[in-house]
């Protein structure tokens, strides 16, 4: 898609802004990211958002206010960690979140199961289910949270600015020289995993002139390393996060057996992204992919 089609979109969009209501009183009612049929019969005050990638998506569009828990990864931005948090992941406190008295719990199914949250919903908490895998169902996410929050206008305006630095950066690595890239998302003390097709990860590689190196993979799925020194990626992008001691993340993983026969670590390759960045999926993917940017091509 050619930038003059995109800016065109992202214009329309604007101007559609102006045209968005504001949430009114009376019951609203949508569809979840999970297709389940949602009924709220009055305003939200009070939420637990147990993902960080929905913490920070409420601050972004102006309602961190409402959170009144969150859960014990949400990390970002500084001001979430002044709300008291709770167990979550697979072992989530659901005494914990009760305890808060909340409107609405905002979680995932990937770390909750239905009976989860049917032991939220038998409590009387209306619960939400976000699940954005791709850049797409990041601004699906950003929309439904303002929608439930009043905030549909700031959210409208989060999704255009970076629908509009999306197509920016495409714009500029269209006529770079890319090549295929590894995005390792587990490393190997835990087992690789790596980012496959419909991933917002994909689609960052896309963006920035690159081709997905186990495009023929779905999703996020375990590997071997046999897969990854058959397919002998351009690059690599590594999110583990270093604590100040022992090898880096970059040393760690071009000091394997073996992996120093690979295009990325002979010719200095390896990028060791923002973790928490390139993983949630919410406002900083931009950020993320702007940093993947200037290692690759130097601005």
């Amino acid at each position: 898609m050619k930038f003059s089609r995109i800016l065109s979109l992202f214009l329309a969009l604007v101007i559609a802004l102006s045209l968005t209501p504001a949430m009114q009183a009376e019951t609203l009612e949508f569809t979840d990211m999970a297709d389940r049929a949602v009924k709220l019969d009055k305003a939200v005050q009070r939420i637990v958002a147990l993902q960080p990638a929905d913490c920070e998506v409420l601050f972004a569009i102006g309602a961190g206010d409402l959170l009144v828990g969150r859960g014990e990864y949400c990390d970002y931005p500084a001001e979430v960690l002044e709300v008291p948090s709770v167990q979550s992941g697979f072992e989530t406190n659901y005494e914990q979140i009760i305890a808060l008295a909340p409107d609405v719990v905002i979680l995932t199914k990937m770390a909750q199961s239905v009976e989860d949250i049917k032991k939220l919903e038998e409590a009387g908490i209306t619960v939400i289910v976000s699940d954005a895998q791709s850049i797409q169902g990041v601004y699906s996410a950003i929309s439904m949270l303002g929608q439930i929050t009043g905030k549909a206008d700031e959210a409208a305006e989060l999704v255009a600015s970076m629908t509009l630095s999306f197509a920016e950066l495409a714009e500029k690595a269209k006529d770079k020289e890319g090549g295929s890239v590894y995005f390792e998302v587990s490393p190997l003390a835990f087992g690789l995993w790596v980012a496959g097709a419909g991933t917002f990860m994909d689609e960052i590689a896309t963006i920035l002139n690159l081709k997905n190196a186990f495009d023929d993979i779905e999703g996020w799925q375990a590997i071997s390393e046999e897969q990854v020194l058959t397919r002998d990626p351009d690059i690599i992008v590594t999110t583990t996060m270093y604590f100040g001691e022992g090898p880096t993340p970059v040393e760690e993983l071009t000091g394997r057996t073996s992996w120093d026969s690979l295009k990325a670590v002979q010719n200095g390759r390896v990028f060791n992204a923002d973790a928490d960045a390139i993983t949630r999926p919410g406002p900083r993917l931009v950020e993320a992919a702007q940093a993947f940017y200037d290692f690759l091509y130097g601005e």
